[in-house]
């Protein structure tokens, strides 16, 4: 019988039988779902466009059709399984590649935290191969892709590139424009500091078992020029959540509820770190009126810039009420 990680390796025929000799079913609880036609597993790797010089992070290795592929691309690859069965079966079918860590365990400590010991690794191999990049190239669980791409660009090793396969409807909350129904805090994360494009838009049918939603080949690259124009990263995601806690109220009321002394109860409200100083509705308008932004617009009606120089003006606001 064939092994897994081959290229031939990925039809629903062959893995029903590697799941049926192993005893294991798909676990729906980890996001399970299996790329199975091959040209759609080869364009993920060939849209993440990983280099002979660089290093890859790959989130579920499964049976290792995908790592097969960028370990042919890439100077390292680093995969990590949290299924204990397909961790085994991955590192049989993948032991003779030399430049392939695989690691057993679950990318996430918690929903706003990465696993520490995964960023360990890549920082180590990011220092070996220093003439090259770091990539996300994955087939990303859907219950987890949103805190992976989000908390990755919150890293002292931003990837160069993030080509994932998720979910259509997160993909389309990532490229989404203002004043749309998927337009958020997620897209303005990703649209401040990165490029976004659909590759491949995929029917439920491609995967086994099958989703019930359509998925879709996602590229998100990182622009530095655009990066580098925000001060404090980790100030301004707090920032932009906070914005759309509530999506619905008029902006003044969103910003006088973010920037008060403290939350209704712990962790409430997702307020900006450093607004331990209360600012008042006039205090709010103000800040508004100088950007000329309506008071009583959503925070959804405004652009990446508009909410960049908003969130700017709010800090220094707050910086002078508190040296007062």
């Amino acid at each position: 019988m064939p092994k897994p990680g081959g290229e031939k390796n990925q039809t629903q025929t062959f893995l029903m039988k590697q799941f049926g000799s192993a005893g294991i079913q798909p676990r729906q609880k980890l996001g399970q779902n299996f790329l199975i036609d091959l040209n759609l597993v080869r364009l993920l790797a060939e849209s993440s466009e990983v280099g002979p010089n660089d290093v890859v992070l790959e989130v579920g290795t499964g049976i290792g059709s995908l790592t097969d592929m960028l370990c042919k691309q890439a100077a390292q690859v680093v995969t990590i399984e949290l299924d204990e069965t397909l961790h085994g079966m991955a590192s049989d079918a993948l032991r003779h590649h030399k430049n392939l860590k695989m690691i057993k365990g679950d990318i996430l400590e918690n929903k706003n935290r990465l696993n520490q010991h995964v960023l360990d690794v890549l920082r180590e191999e990011i220092i070996k191969h220093p003439d090259g990049e770091f990539h996300l190239a994955a087939n990303l669980p859907y219950n987890v892709a949103t805190p992976i791409m989000s908390n990755l660009l919150l890293t002292d090793i931003p990837p160069r590139s993030m080509t994932v396969t998720i979910q259509k409807e997160l993909a389309d909350r990532i490229i989404a424009r203002p004043s749309t129904k998927a337009y958020g805090s997620l897209a303005i994360w990703m649209q401040c500091q990165c490029r976004t494009e659909i590759v491949r838009i995929m029917p439920p049918t491609v995967f086994w078992p099958q989703p019930k939603v359509h998925s879709a080949i996602i590229r998100v690259v990182r622009d530095d020029e655009l990066r580098n124009r925000i001060p404090d990263l980790k100030r301004f995601h707090l920032f932009v959540r906070s914005l759309f806690f509530h999506r619905r109220k008029f902006l003044r009321s969103v910003l006088v509820s973010a920037f008060k002394d403290q939350a209704t109860k712990p962790g409430d409200f997702p307020q900006p770190q450093e607004s331990r100083q209360r600012l008042v509705k006039s205090q709010v308008d103000e800040v508004l009126a100088s950007l000329g932004i309506s008071p009583e617009i959503r925070a959804e009606n405004l652009d990446v810039e508009q909410i960049l120089a908003l969130g700017e003006a709010m800090h220094k606001a707050v910086s002078a009420e508190s040296a007062d």
